[in-house]
């Protein structure tokens, strides 16, 4: 197995701030704005976003955490294992709000589907947004884009984008896993 390190260690750290200034750019202050982390690998991004705005601006960004197990479209297919369901917790009104969608690695965009469903349980926003951490670009399976993007990768179906996160992996990085085949 080949892994290739992406992202780590200040220029992490330099991607969140970069993307903290972009909402900053396009919300103000998030006034009419919400940000909301997909369970369970999102929240971590959404919680570190939300700390960063605060430093930056002085406000504090409305956070929810939303669980898209049971919107999944491969939730009741035959073979597939079963998935854990996480909480989700959104104690504030969508409705007319900017809600900013949040999550680690947009690959088949069948995940922001899922949460964009999930979202409707919650009102009818005024906009909704993609914020990632890695575009996984050339394996969309549904034609859903990202408007912020903290970095782009080029991989392949058989590759594995792994983001760790210093708040449960001992680490922030970002590393692409090549499967070496037998020869």
């Amino acid at each position: 197995m080949k892994q290739s390190i992406l992202l780590e260690g200040a220029k992490f750290q330099i991607t969140i701030k970069r993307l903290c200034q972009q909402l900053i750019e396009n919300h103000g202050d998030f006034s009419n704005a919400v940000l909301i982390g997909i369970q369970p690998r999102g929240t971590y991004l959404a919680k570190r976003i939300q700390k960063e705005i605060a430093n930056i601006t002085g406000h504090q960004v409305q956070l929810g955490v939303l669980d898209i197990t049971f919107y999944r479209d491969d939730f009741r297919m035959k073979g597939a294992s079963p998935l854990a369901a996480n909480s989700t917790v959104i104690d504030f009104i969508v409705d007319n709000k900017d809600v900013v969608l949040i999550d680690d690695v947009l690959w088949t965009g069948r995940t922001i589907r899922s949460a964009m469903d999930a979202m409707q349980a919650f009102g009818r926003s005024g906009k909704m947004e993609l914020l990632v951490l890695v575009d996984r670009r050339f394996s969309r399976q549904i034609p859903i884009q990202p408007d912020y993007i903290g970095i782009q990768v080029d991989s392949i179906d058989s590759q594995k984008v792994i983001v760790s996160w210093e708040e449960v992996d001992a680490d922030d990085s970002i590393v692409l896993v090549t499967e070496k085949k037998p020869v």
